[in-house]
């Protein structure tokens, strides 16, 4: 059975972005060949990759001519996605399809293969699909950046939520990677 798992970096103060849409300069400073061999190991063992409406958007809009991204960016563009929205009605970036109700979506996708499902991004996806426990794990690169203002990857909580943590492996820039696994409500 695959797992759902959340992937993002995200800075000491918490944001995943700047003031800005896609202020994501921060991501420089993790950037390297550690965090490139973890990219192509989920490559390797993606079922699909999963995305907000916004998220979705910003991929679309980079991936398909991005250059010098090399195997990250055959996989990017190849890997099956879902696009969790209520407003869109077709998604153009290959292998893409929009899903209304994504929790559901996501527990039929775990069943079926061995591999994963990864949501990249998409705080306010992430948010909602916590409650509904079919996050399996949560993967963070934590980066030493305090932007001091932007958007909070954890959105403010309906219920208290715990967390085991899983693995917390340092990289040779500064940043960890921290891996927690979900606990049932």
């Amino acid at each position: 059975m695959g797992k759902v798992i959340v992937w993002n970096l995200v800075t000491l103060d918490g944001y995943f972005e700047g003031t800005k849409k896609w202020d994501l300069d921060f991501h420089n400073r993790a950037w390297g060949p550690e965090l490139e061999a973890l990219s192509l190991e989920f490559g390797d063992k993606a079922q699909a990759l999963v995305f907000g409406r916004v998220t979705y958007e910003g991929m679309a809009a980079y991936w398909p001519t991005a250059e010098g991204e090399g195997q990250v960016k055959t996989y990017m563009n190849a890997l099956p996605k879902i696009v969790a929205s209520r407003t869109m009605e077709k998604a153009d970036w290959n292998n893409s399809r929009v899903v209304r109700d994504v929790a559901a979506e996501l527990r039929r996708l775990k069943g079926e293969s061995e591999k994963n499902v990864y949501i990249f991004g998409s705080a306010d996806l992430v948010a909602s699909l916590l409650p509904e426990d079919v996050v399996d794990e949560i993967m963070l690169c934590l980066v030493p950046v305090q932007l001091g203002d932007g958007t909070p990857f954890f959105k403010k909580a309906v219920a208290a939520k715990r967390f085991s943590l899983l693995e917390a492996r340092p990289l040779s820039n500064g940043c960890v990677i921290l891996r927690y696994a979900t606990q049932a409500a």
